[in-house]
């Protein structure tokens, strides 16, 4: 008989691609498998996961805003309707496990399949573990990590260490750099500087660049800027009229193996599953942690490849004044590229899904 499974959790792309890659994982060992996701009302998995071709159901969660205040009391009132609702999923779903990757919606789902007696297992991709997480992991099944050094948030005896699951595409397409050079319309042997913010844009790294975008103007490369959607308009009527020959910018990039493919240096905020390929790829980066994400976790993530010496960190208050020129020293310097992108591949976990995907299915046939 086929295993039914609930994946919970999402709010961002670093939540959600994972998550897909596990489902996808678990399907193909299972055919028949029957995956449900819970997702937060009103955030991107309510539209990318039924994209991807998996049934979802939303919790009305949302965290707890920072500034005491009115607003917590309506976060608390939606908790509690999560975990009601939550309970009343597991109720009718009768899944035989949980997995949890983190986001708003996984603590109401995960604490109910505690209660329920329901295994569960957590997938941490940061390398500091959140309160949710850290309270969820007494009564999980295994806790799947992507980082060493764990133990000092988990019990050690549940800790497996896997890596991020990361977009498939990214990896299963064979694409070379002339195909990305081509498809860019880059000229062959032009160095490329890959700025990245996620789908909606970073705006400490737009205003960043934007600020400094005549001095990348003038070198001898080329500038691929994913600006976000956000942020395009506003960018695209100021570089408008500036008339600038090294430039390229989007709103969003649809095709990131191309643009991983050509790029010689990346900059790119610190979240997990971006970390994740940048190691997968071996990429030369500078990350600029952003500050407005619990418990300041994109810069501990940052800072376990600064340590090994597989990136370049700028905060986001020296980014204004450091972050382009940084970038430009790093284009110069041969010798430092090679020594950071071969230290970041050395942090890989490749096959991040078909590990998790073990131990998945090793606990819900003990269940």
């Amino acid at each position: 008989m086929s295993l039914k499974f609930i994946i919970s959790g999402g709010g961002t792309g670093g939540h959600i691609f994972p998550a897909l890659s596990i489902a996808n994982e678990i399907k193909k060992r299972d055919p028949g498998a029957s995956i449900l996701f819970v997702g937060a009302l009103g955030r991107m998995e309510m539209e990318k996961v039924p994209a991807a071709g998996f049934p979802i159901m939303g919790l009305p969660v949302e965290g707890l805003q920072r500034k005491i205040g009115l607003r917590n009391f309506l976060v608390l009132f939606k908790l509690m309707v999560s975990l009601c609702k939550a309970a009343k999923i597991l109720r009718t779903f009768k899944p035989n496990m949980v997995i949890g990757v983190g986001g708003y919606a996984s603590g109401p789902l995960l604490r109910m399949a505690a209660m329920k007696n329901i295994p569960y297992l957590i997938q941490e991709q940061n390398s500091y573990a959140g309160v949710t997480n850290k309270w969820l992991a007494r009564k999980a099944g295994k806790i799947c990590v992507a980082y060493s050094g764990m133990e000092k948030y988990f019990p050690a005896e549940k800790i497996v260490l896997t890596g991020n699951p990361v977009r498939e595409e990214l990896f299963n397409r064979k694409t070379g750099k002339s195909e990305a050079c081509e498809f860019f319309n880059i000229p062959q042997g032009k160095q490329v500087l890959l700025v990245l913010g996620g789908s909606l844009g970073a705006r400490t790294i737009n205003n960043s660049i934007l600020a400094k975008v005549d001095v990348l103007d003038k070198e001898d490369m080329l500038v691929l800027w994913q600006t976000g959607r956000l942020y395009y308009d506003r960018i695209r009527e100021e570089l408008d009229q500036k008339g600038l020959k090294h430039i390229r910018y989007f709103d969003f990039i649809n095709r990131m193996d191309l643009a991983y493919a050509v790029a010689d240096v990346i900059i790119s905020r610190a979240g997990a599953a971006t970390i994740s390929e940048l190691c997968l790829l071996g990429k030369p980066a500078i990350l600029v942690p952003s500050p407005n994400v619990a418990e300041d976790h994109q810069t501990k993530n940052a800072m376990a490849l600064v340590g090994n010496k597989a990136a370049l960190m700028v905060t986001d208050d020296d980014a204004p004044a450091s972050l382009v020129y940084r970038a430009v020293e790093l284009m110069h310097n041969n010798e430092l590229r090679e020594t950071l992108g071969g230290n970041c591949a050395k942090m890989a976990l490749p096959n991040a899904a078909t590990r998790i995907a073990d131990e998945i299915f090793n606990l819900a046939r003990k269940k």
